[in-house]
């Protein structure tokens, strides 16, 4: 006898999850490709001296169009909620690569302010995330703990500075022959980092926050 696969209603909540799922996985590549293709024209270049009003777009576009999403979409909030907590958390421990931030400070790259800030405190979220994980794993209510909820409240705050220090380097440099600034950050690779992965850095720690408030 024949036999087939069980397939779940075209509107049962697992469907509904699945669209969903598949749906921020096309915005993720559209979102990352859009990011290159615009980097490549220089389109997030900005005047010398002047405030960075497309990186100021670039960064901010994706969280607005994430809560927008959020706010409008049951389903895309129910998706957030149902993500592995640990998996969110150990994507948090890339922001070791701040550690390149240093590197490019060191090769008269990128200016120290910027360089240094940015750099020591994505090493610090980063390398505390394996331990967050160890705490979720151990320790079933860790996700509603003080310390949980620190080091994301911490997490956003280093991508907060980092971006504005970001931007006042760029406005204080002038277009000062010699000066160093942060205009390699508009431009590729490094421009991904402002661009693509401060936004889903943050998105990141705004789910964790979420989950852990359900969680109390």
């Amino acid at each position: 006898m024949e036999t087939t696969a069980f397939q779940p209603p075209a509107n049962s909540p697992s469907a509904g999850l699945g669209s969903v799922r598949a749906s921020v996985i096309l915005a993720l590549s559209v979102w990352f490709l859009l990011v290159v293709s615009l980097g490549a024209t220089g389109a997030f270049v900005g005047p010398p001296g002047k405030p960075p009003i497309a990186m100021a777009i670039g960064v901010t576009a994706p969280l607005l169009l994430f809560f927008v999403w959020m706010r409008l979409s049951r389903s895309f909030r129910e998706l957030i909620l149902s993500l592995d907590l640990r998996l969110i958390t150990g994507m948090q421990a890339w922001r070791w690569e701040g550690f390149g931030f240093l590197s490019l400070y060191a090769n008269h790259v990128l200016p120290a302010g910027f360089a240094l800030t940015a750099g020591l405190g994505d090493m610090a979220i980063g390398f505390a995330a394996p331990w967050m994980i160890l705490g979720l794993i151990r320790q079933p209510g860790f996700a509603a703990s003080a310390a949980f909820v620190r080091w994301n409240v911490l997490g956003i705050l280093d991508l907060v500075i980092a971006v504005c220090m970001g931007a006042l380097s760029a406005m204080l440099a002038g277009g000062i022959p010699g000066k160093i600034s942060t205009a390699p950050m508009a431009t590729l690779p490094l421009l991904l980092i402002p661009a693509f992965q401060v936004p889903l850095f943050l998105m990141l720690h705004i789910t964790a926050l979420m989950q852990s408030r359900r969680n109390k």
